[in-house]
């Protein structure tokens, strides 16, 4: 099968790693895949998949949203034309060009997918604020003009139905993650730090990610001398975060990490994964903690009170995460036999739900599924 993928290939953030881990597995299935990003540059990313690209003008681009030229209409319909896809997967960058690409793709008769990443709060809270409920106010009229759009979970499926987007073209594939590359194995990061018990976060410092309740949280609690926490990412917060909650607190602020063979090495060395966000999606960074048999607490928010339920994790609430972890830190701290079970139950939930393969299963399915209908349309008109 010929994929056309539009995504993201930088700044970092889920939607990379998401494109980069999709596009490497239709590969390795067999299928044709070329990547339409926006993005200039000459060096490919770690791990990056080995296929056509196609760069897209843009006049600026963050790990939030794309503002493309006006070229990038005309360069999109070009490539598409010569590229002759079987099928469109638009991994949505939050651009303006998501709204043109239903027509683009109507024009040259090609069918077109859209995955919908935006985070949004929770069952226990309002869902949507600020930022979040604009862009799904925003999308909601406009995603029925795809053939399909994939989201990550039920909750997230409702939602989008409650704003207009209609059922039956909501598709639920959750994310996956490689078991064999994220799983369990002997790590040296406890003795690069000097440490007896590891705790991470990973993901960005920004607002949505609630860092500070849990560096709070960790300074408050006064852990022992042998318990570390690393704090691997990079985002607008960490300037005004890291001064005061710096290596006197055993806090170690790692930056962002590039290397993915290294993020791993640190997951394999620690004990417990942190995730205290206000609004996520389906959290490709807990699913890899998951996975590498970490045990993880994360908020109730996006899908990953849903990932971590029934025993596979622990559940904060946003509205006292701070309190909550104030008390379960020194707990985790103290009773090794309880990260441990935790840590193997969160495996088992991955290998149940969130495995790649089965992602990618789901996905041909859904492909076939619309090149089916696609034909058939086409045979009633004939």
């Amino acid at each position: 099968m010929r994929i056309a993928w539009i995504g993201k290939k930088s700044p970092f953030c889920g939607n990379v790693t998401y494109s980069r881990e999709i596009t490497n597995a239709l590969l390795d299935r067999g299928h044709q895949v070329s990547f339409l990003h926006f993005a200039q540059e000459v060096s490919k990313p770690d791990n990056w998949p080995n296929c056509p690209e196609v760069s897209l003008p843009f006049i600026y681009k963050s790990q939030v949203y794309t503002i493309p030229t006006f070229k990038a209409t005309k360069v999109l319909t070009q490539s598409l034309r010569r590229i002759k896809p079987d099928i469109v997967h638009a991994s949505l960058t939050l651009s303006p060009l998501d709204f043109v690409l239903p027509e683009i793709c109507d024009q040259l008769n090609l069918p077109l997918i859209a995955t919908f990443h935006t985070p949004f709060a929770g069952k226990g809270a309002k869902l949507l604020s600020g930022t979040q409920l604009l862009a799904y106010q925003l999308y909601a009229p406009f995603l029925d003009n795809y053939d399909r759009v994939i989201v990550f979970s039920q909750i997230q499926r409702e939602l989008m139905a409650r704003l207009g987007v209609h059922e039956e073209n909501i598709a639920v594939i959750p994310n996956g993650v490689d078991p064999l590359k994220y799983s369990p194995a002997p790590s040296n990061v406890k003795a690069e730090f000097k440490a007896d018990r590891l705790f991470v976060y990973q993901g960005r410092i920004a607002p949505e990610k609630n860092v500070e309740s849990l560096l709070r949280a960790w300074k408050q609690a006064k852990m022992q001398p042998g318990s570390k926490l690393l704090v691997v990412g990079d985002g607008p917060l960490k300037t005004s975060l890291e001064p005061f909650y710096g290596s006197e607190y055993d806090i170690v602020w790692l930056g962002f990490i590039a290397d993915e063979a290294r993020r791993i090495e640190i997951l394999q060395g620690a004990d417990v994964f942190i995730l205290p966000s206000i609004v996520e999606g389906l959290s490709l960074s807990l699913l890899e903690a998951m996975s590498c048999g970490l045990a993880c607490l994360a908020t109730d928010v996006g899908a990953d009170g849903e990932v971590l339920s029934k025993g596979a994790g622990i559940i904060l609430n946003t509205r006292t995460v701070r309190t909550q972890l104030r008390t379960l830190l020194p707990l985790f701290q103290d009773h090794p036999e309880l990260t441990t079970m935790l840590g193997q139950k969160a495996r088992k939930r991955v290998l149940e739900r969130y495995t790649l393969s089965t992602n990618i299963t789901q996905l041909e399915e859904l492909y076939t599924q619309i090149l089916q209908q696609r034909r058939f349309q086409l045979s009633r008109w004939a």
